[in-house]
Parts: structure tokens; C-alpha cells; sequence
């Protein structure tokens, strides 16, 4: 006799959970010079998200904090349908996880209105105790992984067993596809699908988080 696998999510924020890319609008909204050499830089590869992400921040002032934090709450919209999700992994006994490369001070306190607890989400940190800010890294790559991630994606998933857990990612961005290759499901958005396509990797592409519970009601029946 077999026991099923339990299911488990785990879901970008940024682009994802969120229309908005809420670091790229952060950085683009106080405008400090020099960001966009940066930017592009970890577009191009030639520096890794981590220090790209680090230098970018660093170039705003901790006398700004107060301005920053509320801009990073403030300017974030949800995409649709993600309550709706979130009651149906509750229904459906559904572990839901939250892995971000956002930053703690507005992916907290926006995941808290849909009463997500902090140990199910994954993010980078932050530090305002200096004189410029700097971002935090608690959740470093394994020894599995050499993409100086940052927040290792992969990292989070390998402590959930592929024997154990039938595991589903969500994602819009590139940072997500290495997960994506790891789980059993994948739901996919904008560079994610992209990057599927690209090496044929098995996905389905979504619009709103409706989409997502149509089609995990849709295997649930099969």
C-alpha cells in the first residue's frame, strides 16, 4: 500500500503573487544615479542578482527608510485570485510556501493582510542600522546549487523530498526556473515561460490565480 504524496506550493512574489516588480519600482521610483549600469549588468549576467540587488540598494541613504518601507508597501498590487488560492490550499490541506528574492520589509507586511505566518516565507532581508541600506542574505545556496542565488530557491525545495511531497512552483522570472526543474508542476508567467519553452520543460501558463485553481481542481478530478 502507497501513501500519496503531500502537495506543496511554492510561489514567487514579485511578479507573481504581485502584478508589479516591487525592487525594480523601489529603486526606479528614487531614481539613484548609477542604478540602471547595475541593473543591467544582472540582466546581462555579468554580475550575479545577489550583488546586483545589494549594489542597488546600497545606493539609497537609511534616511530615507521610512520612505522607502511605505513606498514598497504601498505601490504593491495582487494579482487576482490569490485569496482564492490560498483558501483552496487551506481546503484542500495544501502547504503553501512563499519563496521571494523580494526584501522582508514589504513582503512581511503585505503576506500578513492574507494572514501567511512568517516561517512559510522565504525572502532576503534588511538592514538600516548603517548609513546606507544593505540587504541581508538568510537563505543562502546549498552545496547543490552555484548560482549565488541569494535566496536559493532550490535550496528551500530540496528540504521538502520529491519521496515525500509532490511539489508545485509558481513563477514568472528566470530566478524561479531552476526550482521549476525540480518540481512535479509548474505554473508559469512572462520570462519563466520563456525559458520553459526554450528547453521543453512541461508547464502551464497562467494569467491570474484563478487559472491555477481551475487546473488544480482540474487534476484533482483526474
Amino acid at each position: 500500500m502507497t501513501t500519496a504524496k503531500k502537495r506543496i506550493i511554492f510561489c514567487d512574489f514579485d511578479g507573481t503573487i504581485t502584478v508589479n516588480d516591487n525592487i525594480v519600482a523601489i529603486i526606479k521610483h528614487f531614481n539613484p544615479p548609477g542604478w540602471e549600469d547595475i541593473a543591467n549588468a544582472v540582466l546581462s549576467q555579468k554580475i550575479s542578482i545577489r550583488d546586483g540587488v545589494g549594489q542597488m540598494f546600497r545606493l539609497l541613504p537609511t534616511s530615507i527608510q521610512k520612505e522607502v518601507v511605505e513606498y514598497g508597501i504601498n505601490n504593491v498590487q495582487i494579482r487576482d485570485g490569490f485569496a482564492e488560492l490560498l483558501q483552496y490550499c487551506k481546503d484542500e490541506q495544501i502547504e503553501f510556501y512563499v519563496t521571494s528574492g523580494g526584501i522582508d520589509f514589504f513582503v512581511y507586511p503585505v503576506l500578513a493582510r492574507f494572514g501567511i505566518p512568517e516561517n512559510h516565507i522565504y525572502c532576503n532581508g534588511s538592514d538600516f542600522s548603517g548609513e546606507q541600506i544593505e540587504i541581508t542574505w538568510p537563505h543562502p545556496c546549498d552545496e547543490h546549487c552555484t548560482n549565488d542565488c541569494g535566496m536559493c530557491k532550490t535550496t528551500i525545495m530540496r528540504r521538502f523530498p520529491a519521496s515525500e511531497y509532490e511539489r508545485i512552483i509558481i513563477g514568472d522570472s528566470v530566478t524561479d526556473f531552476e526550482g521549476a526543474k525540480l518540481a512535479d508542476t509548474v505554473f508559469s508567467r512572462h520570462h519563466l515561460t520563456d525559458k520553459c519553452k526554450e528547453l521543453g520543460l512541461p508547464h502551464t501558463e497562467f494569467t491570474t490565480f484563478h487559472d491555477i485553481v481551475h487546473e488544480l481542481k482540474k487534476e484533482r478530478i483526474v
